[in-house]
């Protein structure tokens, strides 16, 4: 059974991992920028309108500040090609503004493991 979030419908839900996949794969097979193979795409967030896409990344390579704005900064600048190549394989009517963001939840995730291990160490 999927489990949806509040207000999220199962349409919004598979065009969401849809993009996910695509996307992935288009940028894997059809970008030539050497930063742009480096991307993970950890999930995709679709509006109910089907308008806005969120989609969420991580990098392989280099992970300090400087390194995720300059992928943003690439992966902005690859957002009009990389739509048009998703709505086509999609066969979507209007394809989504794809609006790209660092996964932050593995950094939290991590910092929660760290405060536990201080607190398990009486720290």
């Amino acid at each position: 059974m999927i489990s949806m979030a509040r207000g999220e419908s199962l349409r919004t839900m598979r065009v969401a991992e849809s993009i996910r996949a695509e996307a992935a794969t288009v940028l894997r097979t059809e970008f030539a920028d050497p930063r742009l193979q480096q991307v993970v795409i950890t999930r995709v967030e679709v509006t109910a309108d089907l308008q806005i896409a969120r989609v969420f990344v991580r990098s392989v390579g280099d992970d300090d500040d400087a390194s995720r704005k300059a992928l943003i900064k690439v992966l902005r600048a690859a957002s009009s090609r990389l739509r048009r190549m998703v709505a086509e394989a999609l066969d979507l009517r209007r394809a989504p503004e794809l609006r790209f963001e660092i996964d932050t939840g593995v950094d939290a995730a991590a910092r929660i493991d760290e405060l536990l291990r201080d607190i398990n160490s009486g720290k």
